[in-house]
């Protein structure tokens, strides 16, 4: 038996009393590709802004292996036991064949799934670019209305992801492994640079000497780098998921940062030029879906896709023409209208 549809007017009212039954349906239908729920999504994210914005936003990024979930299992279990709500939006690897998430998020922050105060959201990313999906955005916007004073996006920790979650947190949190020389190898200096934390992870038993070591390595390394806008000098800290050291300090760090900006100019203007940004992305990504969805480009589209295959076309070639195409016919629909 279908469950019955709820209006926009039903669901902000769940969403703003907490409840996570409306939450978790309200995130569903964000990720729906569905047209009708597309429209009911917008009404909803709509109803719902006006109650965001008051969340602290952290995006926690690493390589494979450096403990992120294990980490946020920690570092959440600590917030919520300070008494605040905290939400965590765990983007997953795809499956390229089933689109569906290949994880399980909650058996691996076992712990912080079962507290009350959290609520664990793993989402799919269906394979878009960098492994973060554009609704986790929308996601983190109804998460605030619902009142989580704490947002944590997980990240892959591949490719574009750590770019995609910087241009939607306040803080940018860097995990790493305990091997200073292999990781100062391994990291890439762009990646450090939109860090505004440093967390030597795994410092414990045999590790923590080189936890230690790398500690020192990676801030003569930031050293180097030129002075954030804000001033904010980024700082190396050391912690233990598995026996929970070192949140207090992190959590202490992470709210100097946020007072730091929020001194001045540069929280605000944060998020403004992220809201931008985020109309940016979708206006790419609605031009992208009216060119590769509409009926009359399916067929000049395989065959240009034959062609440049075969090297009888350039590709730059078959782009203008597939686009001069489009434009036309877009153009005839406009004159029918």
């Amino acid at each position: 038996m279908a469950r019955r549809r709820l209006e926009p007017a039903q669901y902000l009212k769940g969403i703003l009393a907490g409840d996570r039954m409306i939450l978790s349906r309200a995130i569903t239908l964000v990720e729906s590709a569905l047209p009708s729920d597309r429209k009911l999504a917008d009404a909803v994210i709509s109803a719902c802004l006006p109650h965001t914005g008051n969340s602290l936003r952290i995006g926690i990024t690493g390589i494979p292996g450096v403990g992120k979930s294990t980490f946020i299992n920690a570092f959440g279990s600590f917030l919520a036991a300070q008494g605040l709500n905290l939400a965590v939006l765990a983007v997953d690897p795809s499956s390229t064949l089933t689109r569906g998430s290949i994880l399980g998020d909650k058996t691996r922050m076992q712990e912080l799934s079962m507290d009350p105060r959290a609520y664990i959201r793993p989402s799919p990313t269906g394979g878009s670019l960098g492994g973060v999906a554009r609704k986790t955005r929308e996601s983190l916007l109804l998460c605030e209305a619902a009142g989580y004073e704490v947002i944590i996006i997980e990240t892959v920790g591949v490719g574009q992801s750590e770019i995609a979650v910087r241009d939607m947190v306040d803080a940018f949190l860097l995990l790493l492994l305990p091997h200073a020389g292999d990781e100062l190898q391994g990291i890439k200096k762009g990646i450090m640079e939109m860090a505004d934390l440093v967390v030597i992870n795994k410092a414990d038993g045999e590790f923590l000497p080189k936890a230690r070591k790398a500690k020192a390595a990676f801030s003569q390394a930031l050293r180097l780098f030129p002075h954030t806008e804000s001033g904010w000098r980024v700082p190396v800290l050391t912690s233990s998921a598995l026996e929970g050291q070192g949140m207090e300090e992190i959590w202490g760090q992470l709210g100097d940062f946020r007072a730091q900006l929020q001194a001045g100019p540069r929280w605000d203007a944060q998020r403004q030029r992220q809201a931008l940004q985020w109309m940016e992305d979708t206006i790419q990504e609605l031009l992208n879906q009216s060119f590769y969805q509409h009926d009359e480009m399916q067929r000049p589209l395989a065959e240009f896709r034959e062609a440049v295959a075969k090297g009888n076309r350039a590709p730059i070639q078959a782009a203008e023409e597939l686009m001069r195409r489009w434009r036309s016919m877009r153009n005839d629909e406009r004159m029918i209208e």
